[in-house]
């Protein structure tokens, strides 16, 4: 935990907030904070700065919160994420909020398997906990937005193509001729297939919608290289 990750309803006074469970417990544990100790702090959705502990025991700890700054610059990127498995897709959002992605589409493929859909770590309070996770970690307050979209060809057919308008829209995509551009300015729509890649309808109905296919060289990367490896070469 680089930041201790503030709520609204943690705050007891504009300036004093009171903190238990998960978060005392890491900064008892780990940070090992006494009365006087400054620790990283941020209101989520809002700014970074400072926490001076007050009191820290076993139940409670209250700390005075100054904030001062704005969080990191969020990266200009929709992440169109093929489902991975479901012990995958906690390390996956966790990636991408690191890494400073903000909307993130979790869309269904001919080659996910139909059981994930039924997979507890989709549902909202567990999803939640992995956005903290990495929020508290790249020190950054700015919740990504996380949509599921469990039919593909509806919202390759009738939502990507206006979501994709205006930014440079791509695929990665194994077999495609064209590689992956870098130094990227503007803003980007990426689209990334499941393990074994999207099936060539797939490719075609996102092709349609705008998507260039691109790749990034001979090896096939597996989900969890594959992500940040795309997005540290794309910016």
């Amino acid at each position: 935990m680089n930041l201790i990750l503030l709520r609204p309803d943690d705050m007891v006074t504009a300036e004093r907030a009171r903190l238990s469970g998960r978060r005392l417990q890491h900064v008892r544990a780990v940070h090992r904070a006494q009365a006087g100790d400054v620790l990283a702090v941020g209101m989520l959705g809002g700014r970074i700065g400072t926490g001076t502990v007050m009191q820290i025991d076993d139940s409670v700890l209250e700390m005075d919160v100054h904030l001062e700054h704005d969080p990191p610059a969020s990266l200009p990127l929709t992440v169109i994420l093929a489902l991975p498995r479901p012990k995958v897709l906690r390390r996956v959002i966790f990636s991408l909020t690191v890494l400073g992605v903000k909307r993130i589409i979790l869309v269904n493929a001919a080659r996910v398997e139909k059981s994930y859909w039924q997979s507890p770590f989709l549902e909202p309070d567990v999803i939640n906990h992995q956005l903290a996770l990495g929020l508290e970690q790249a020190r950054d307050t700015q919740l990504p937005q996380v949509l599921l979209k469990s039919r593909f060809k509806p919202f390759v057919q009738d939502e990507l193509p206006a979501l994709a308008q205006g930014t440079l829209a791509l695929v990665a995509h194994p077999g495609a001729r064209e590689s992956c551009p870098r130094q990227v300015s503007g803003p980007v729509t990426l689209a990334i297939g499941p393990e074994g890649g999207f099936i060539p309808f797939e490719i075609d109905l996102l092709q349609t919608a705008g998507l260039s296919p691109v790749h990034m060289g001979e090896r096939i990367l597996n989900v969890e290289t594959a992500i940040p490896a795309l997005i540290s070469g794309i910016f």
